[in-house]
């Protein structure tokens, strides 16, 4: 798995506008299909394109979007952890108590 974040935007006031985007037209697909006929069917691609797919991946994204910066994961000896990032110098001090906390564990 890597650390890259396949769903998340930019920025999150870009990834609720993509939301607005892609429900509105999907609703409007729908809701304008008496009154235009089958050609409102046409908003319904522009929505899915809009969402990148599907409204699940847009879900993920936007909590990939939220926690973009503030949680980190790392990974030791096989065992993973997600941890609230922190500063890089604060970080360093962390690794290295976390690293004499984990070889504890596994001396246990």
């Amino acid at each position: 798995m890597t650390d890259k974040q396949g769903f998340a935007s930019t920025s999150l006031p870009r990834h609720l506008l993509r939301g607005a985007t892609g429900f509105g037209a999907l609703i409007g697909s729908v809701a304008l299909l008496p009154v235009l006929g089958l050609g409102s069917l046409l908003l319904a691609p522009v929505g899915l394109l809009a969402l990148r797919g599907c409204p699940a991946c847009w879900a993920i994204g936007l909590v990939q979007t939220i926690s973009m910066g503030r949680l980190q994961r790392s990974c030791r000896d096989g065992v993973c952890e997600l941890s609230v990032a922190r500063s890089s110098s604060s970080h360093e001090h962390r690794e290295g108590r976390s690293s004499d906390s984990l070889t504890d564990r596994s001396r246990a």
